[in-house]
């Protein structure tokens, strides 16, 4: 197969989780997949080192910027459906949520959550009818869909009557790795973009350790300036760290020497933080939602996230508890593989390539 991969979405340490699943999964496929061709589509902002280095890969630069979403949404609409065509592409891979309406080829589209609709509050109200229209299309024109959690499955199967493929986020070795280089420090981590449903209000609110403190690494998103107000209205500026976007080593580093980790977020696609946390042999507390509980089973501590003094108990625990987490959470973590990730999504790509040619 020609598989092409639509990467147009991406713009490099600004769309979060996203990005590290794609060059994740891109580095995967290039190990365990000798034998397909790649053509992976690129904005303006991405650069030339998207696509591995492995022979079958290569790059197709498009004239877009992505940081201009009409333009980029556009861009992907007219002009992807020409480029797919003219590069003899086979099946498209869209990892961002979205894909073309107009099909030169079978898509493969993956939804990493349906926030817009269990959570539109959340969202500006000029973006929401793009998110739904887009989704929407995207879900009833792809020919499969991959969830990245059962719970978005299940979202994926309520409101728009489809039916997806499971196949969950790996965790990078690298965070494996730190747990024997650890030099734990009285911080607790959290790792999150700052938007309205990762309640992190209510995590400031809650945190009342005297001799730790707490680190929130991530985008500054929509919810940042509340924050930035709340913080200094509980005069917690000497005591809450706010680092907005930091590089990847950098946020290693914040693993490799915090206390422990907390992850407050009301409503999440799959959670990635905390299974890379688990990985790096930090104890863990998180949110008492679907796919949090899928991700960390019996190996983590779990709190309701609408509660703050169950939260306030959670956040105790972990400051008074050892910083190097029990041989059952990496044990957990070693479940989620980017390899075993890539080997179920090529298998995708091949199901749907098949239905094309049978049919």
């Amino acid at each position: 197969m020609r598989i092409g991969v639509n990467a147009l979405y991406l713009i490099p340490g600004g769309v979060g989780g996203t990005e590290i699943y794609l060059r994740n999964l891109l580095s995967a496929l290039a190990r365990v997949d000798r034998d397909n061709q790649y053509v992976v589509f690129t904005n303006q902002e991405t650069g030339t080192g998207l696509a591995p280095s492995a022979q079958n890969f290569s790059q197709a630069p498009q004239s877009v910027r992505a940081v201009n979403r009409p333009a980029r949404i556009l861009w992907e609409q007219l002009m992807l459906p020409h480029a797919a065509k003219k590069h003899g592409i086979d099946i498209l891979f869209n990892p961002g949520f979205t894909c073309p309406a107009w099909r030169t080829c079978p898509n493969v589209t993956v939804f990493h959550d349906l926030q817009h609709v269990r959570h539109p509050e959340h969202f500006r109200w000029f973006d929401l009818p793009f998110w739904r229209l887009l989704l929407w299309t995207s879900a009833k024109r792809s020919t499969s869909l991959i969830a990245v959690s059962e719970a978005t499955r299940s979202d994926l199967k309520a409101h728009y009557r489809v039916e997806a493929v499971v196949i969950p986020h790996g965790v990078e070795r690298e965070f494996f790795d730190l747990s024997e280089r650890r030099e734990p420090q009285r911080y607790l981590l959290c790792v999150s973009t700052l938007h309205p449903h990762k309640n992190l209000d209510r995590l400031i609110r809650a945190f009342d350790i005297p001799d730790m403190q707490l680190v929130i690494a991530g985008l500054r998103g929509f919810h940042a300036e509340q924050l930035d107000r709340l913080i200094a209205e509980l005069q917690l500026n000497g005591r809450v760290r706010l680092t907005g976007w930091i590089p990847r080593a950098e946020l290693l580093e914040l693993f490799r020497k915090a206390w422990a980790f907390v992850y407050p977020s009301t409503f999440e696609g799959f959670g990635m933080p905390v299974l890379e946390a688990m990985a790096a042999g930090l104890n863990v507390a998180c949110s008492r939602i679907p796919p949090l509980v899928a991700i960390g089973g019996d190996a983590v501590d779990y709190f309701d996230p609408l509660d703050e003094e169950d939260l306030r108990q959670a956040l105790r625990r972990l400051a008074a508890g050892p910083a190097t987490a029990p041989p059952a959470s990496q044990r957990r973590a070693l479940e989620f593989t980017w390899e075993r990730a890539a080997r179920q999504t090529l298998d995708c790509l091949e199901a749907a390539y098949r239905k094309r040619s049978s049919s």
